[in-house]
């Protein structure tokens, strides 16, 4: 197999009621200023809206190159990634991705509060569940392109319908662990050596 060409530029999109300071987005933060300098790191805040998302991520990614570029996603983050990934033909790790968050999603319509401020409130509209059904990426045309961290000890997501989604792709079952992998800085090095990214 070929050697990845050197990556440039790297998303990662954080999942529902989440943000930038999500404990793995810090890592991976600190990893790139640490290790990668020079490479083009993004996390943005993401609107409610999946729509809006959609609009941001699109907006935001528009230049990069597919070939050098990459994309991480957590949770709702990973359903995210795995539509831009299809869209642009990009690597892209999935952590705990969700499978279904139109379905997920619907039970919490109403005001939210968000997980790393709770004085910071959103509103989940009814109409978003439709959105993030226009967003669903449908079967994975270049499964070899992502990878899948899937942790058994979900307590929110069924990890088995993670396998089953991502099951043509780079899966790396976790034994245990939880939705936040916790344990994430274990998995570092798998998910590096996918990206092209050595420390």
């Amino acid at each position: 197999m070929p050697p990845l060409p050197t990556l440039t530029h790297l998303l990662y999109l954080h999942g529902f009621r989440s943000s930038p300071q999500s404990t793995k987005a810090r890592k991976m933060a600190a990893w790139v200023a640490e290790h990668r300098p020079a490479l083009n790191w993004l996390c943005p805040q993401l609107p409610a809206s999946p729509r809006q998302a959609a609009r941001l991520i699109d907006e935001a990614t528009g230049s990069w190159p597919a070939a050098t570029m990459a994309v991480m996603g957590s949770s709702l983050g990973g359903f995210y990634a795995t539509w831009l990934a299809q869209r642009r033909g990009a690597r892209a790790v999935l952590l705990n991705p969700a499978v279904d968050p139109a379905r997920d999603l619907a039970r919490h319509v109403g005001e939210q509060t968000s997980w790393h401020n709770s004085q910071e409130r959103f509103y989940f509209e009814p109409q978003f569940v439709n959105e993030l059904q226009a967003l669903d990426a449908g079967p994975l045309s270049q499964p070899e392109r992502l990878m899948a961290v899937v942790a058994t000890g979900d307590e929110v997501l069924d990890w088995r319908e993670m396998r089953a989604r991502y099951a043509g792709c780079h899966l790396r079952i976790v034994q245990g662990s939880d939705h936040a992998l916790s344990d994430f800085e274990q998995h570092l090095p798998a998910i590096l050596d996918h990206l092209g990214l050595t420390a």
